[in-house]
C-alpha cells in the first residue's frame, strides 16, 4: 500500500494522535528478523549486537518487512541492550540464551561505574535513521528502547530470568540502589531515543517485556516514575510515544499514565476490556501471535474481531499481542497486512 510522501499524514501517526484514519495501520512488533529468509541471510555470522551498530545492516534489516508487506511503520532494528553496550557495559547476547552481563549489578559503586549515554556513544544509531528515514520516504520510523525495569532485570540478574528474583530483591530490600539504577537506565534509554528522534524516527516505542512480573502497587511505587522520566524526555520532542509490556493486564492504566499516547496490549487482555482500562488514548494490538499458523480464514476472522473492537479507542494500531514468532510464515503476515489494511474498503 503506498504511503504519502509526508510521515506526519501516514495513517499510523494519524492513529497514534487519534486522528480519524483511512484504514486501521498495521505493523508488527520484530516484523524484522527471525521469520525473514532475508533477514538470516544478511544476519549469517554477525553477532546480534554487532549487527545492531553496523549502520548499513540495521537500515537493511529495518527495510526488510516494509519492502515485503508494505506495512504502515518501520520499527528500529536494534535490541534492549544495545545501549549499555555502547557505554561500555560488559554484556553479550547468545543464542539461544539471550543477554548476559559479566558483571552484575549489585552496589551503588555498580551503578555509578556505568556512563551515561551522549550521542557520541551511538553515531551508528543516527547514521541508520538519518539513512532509514530518506529510503522509507512516506513510511513512519518507530524508535525502540528498553524500559527500565526490563533492562534492570538484565543487569541485576546478570541474564535472562522467569522469576526476576534478585531483580525483586533489590526492588524491596536495597530501595537506594534500585532507584539510583532506575534513574540511570531511565536517562540511557532516554537518550537513546533521543538520538533516534533528533535523527528523524516519527514515534517511539518503549518496551517494559518484563513489567507483567509486578503487582500494580509495586509497578506503581518502583517503576512508573522511571519509565514517565523516559516518556516525559520523549514526548517533549513531540513524537507520540508507544509503551508495551507483557503480561501487563493489570498495569495497562498505569503504563498509560506514565505518559503513554497509545498502549500496546498483550493477546491476553481482550481489546474491549484494554480500552476501558488506559483512559483517554490509543491502543496497539493485539492478535495472538499464534493465529497466524491457523488457516488464513480463521486468522482474518479474529483480526476482523480485534479491528472492530479498536473502533471504540481513540486510536488504534494493529499489531499482534507479542513480536512475531520465528517460525512464522512471511507470506501469511503478508495476507494479515493487506487484509487489515483493506478492511474498511471490503466491508
Amino acid at each position: 500500500m503506498t504511503s504519502p510522501a509526508d510521515p506526519s499524514q501516514s495513517a499510523f501517526l494519524k492513529a497514534a494522535r487519534g486522528e480519524p484514519v483511512p484504514h486501521t495501520p498495521v505493523w508488527f512488533m520484530r516484523q524484522a528478523g527471525r521469520s525473514l529468509p532475508e533477514y538470516l541471510e544478511v544476519r549469517q555470522g554477525v553477532g546480534m549486537l554487532e549487527s545492531c551498530m553496523d549502520p548499513g545492516l540495521v537500515t537493511e534489516i529495518t527495510l526488510q518487512p516494509v519492502r515485503r508487506y508494505g506495512v504502515d511503520a518501520a520499527i528500529f532494528f536494534s535490541d534492549i541492550v544495545l545501549p549499555l553496550k555502547a557505554v561500555g557495559v560488559d554484556l553479550d547476547i547468545k543464542p539461544g540464551v539471550g543477554p548476559v552481563v559479566a558483571n552484575p549489578v549489585r552496589t551503588l559503586a555498580d551503578v555509578a561505574a556505568i556512563p551515561d549515554l551522549t550521542p557520541d556513544h551511538v553515531p551508528f544509531i543516527a547514521e541508520a535513521v538519518r539513512d532509514l528515514v530518506a529510503e522509507l520516504g512516506g513510511t513512519p520510523l518507530i524508535g525502540f528502547a528498553g524500559a527500565p525495569f526490563t533492562v534492570a532485570s538484565y543487569l541485576v540478574e546478570g541474564g535472562p530470568s522467569k522469576e526476576h528474583a534478585k531483580t525483586k530483591a533489590m526492588m524491596f530490600g536495597a530501595p537506594d540502589v534500585w532507584d539510583a539504577l532506575m534513574r540511570k537506565i531511565a536517562g540511557i534509554s532516554a537518550a537513546y531515543l533521543e538520538v533516534q528522534v533528533h535523527a528523524g524516527a516519527s514515534a517511539v516505542q518503549l518496551f517494559d517485556s518484563w513489567a507483567g512480573a509486578l503487582a500494580p502497587a509495586d509497578y506503581e511505587a518502583f517503576v512508573m516514575p522511571h519509565s514517565a522520566r523516559v516518556l516525559t524526555r520523549a514526548g517533549a520532542l513531540g513524537v507520540p510515544r508507544i509503551h508495551f509490556g507483557v503480561g501487563t493486564s493489570n498495569l495497562l492504566g498505569l503504563m498509560g499514565e506514565a505518559g503513554a499516547d497509545v498502549v500496546g496490549v498483550d493477546w491476553r487482555t481482550p481489546l474491549a476490556d484494554a480500552i476501558g482500562r488506559v483512559g483517554d488514548r490509543g491502543v496497539q494490538g493485539n492478535l495472538d501471535p499464534t493465529l497466524v499458523f491457523a488457516p488464513t480464514e480463521v486468522m482474518t476472522a479474529r483480526a476482523a474481531e480485534v479491528i472492530e473492537a479498536g473502533r471504540a479507542a481513540k486510536g488504534h494500531i494493529f499489531n499482534l499481542g507479542h513480536g512475531v514468532i520465528p517460525s512464522t510464515d512471511p507470506d501469511q503476515l503478508k495476507r494479515l497486512t493487506e487484509f487489515v489494511q483493506g478492511y474498511e474498503t471490503a466491508r
